[in-house]
């Protein structure tokens, strides 16, 4: 696990340079804006979120987030989920409010909604380009 999180870190930092390259105020790159799920993913495991995780047999093993594309381009589903009775769905809004905050950090936009069964999720999208970040541009 360590050596994932060392992955993780230099693939942002990465990314981080490549926003102060472009020049865009440290908003979203265009690779970001094209693989939005794969950057939503990258940018909550750099800043400390665990992805969720299914075994060998497809089922869940694991709480954590889920990124998905949703139903316009560019724009993600974040939501928080787990195996069965592993208490996800108690935690979710907590969760999600923490995935927000880690986004929102470092140039997405995102707002958090109730769907289907009741269950919340997060929208994501990159922020416009050329706007100043809140948390600094790291996660």
């Amino acid at each position: 696990m360590p050596e994932r999180a060392a992955e993780v870190r230099a693939a942002f930092a990465g990314l981080a340079q490549i926003r102060r390259l472009t020049g865009d105020g440290g908003a979203p790159a265009d690779w970001e804006r094209r693989q939005p799920v794969r950057a939503v993913a990258l940018a909550l495991e750099a800043g400390g979120v665990p992805p969720s995780a299914v075994g060998a047999d497809g089922e869940r093993v694991a709480s954590g987030y889920r990124v998905r594309a949703a139903d316009r381009e560019g724009v993600v589903w974040v939501e928080w989920v787990g195996a069965a009775g592993s208490g996800a769905a108690h935690e979710e809004e907590a969760r999600l409010r923490e995935c927000a905050r880690v986004l929102e950090g470092v140039g997405w936009e995102a707002l958090l909604y109730r769907g289907a069964k009741r269950r919340r999720f997060l929208e994501v999208e990159a922020a416009p380009l050329g706007g100043e970040l809140r948390g600094g541009g790291a996660p």
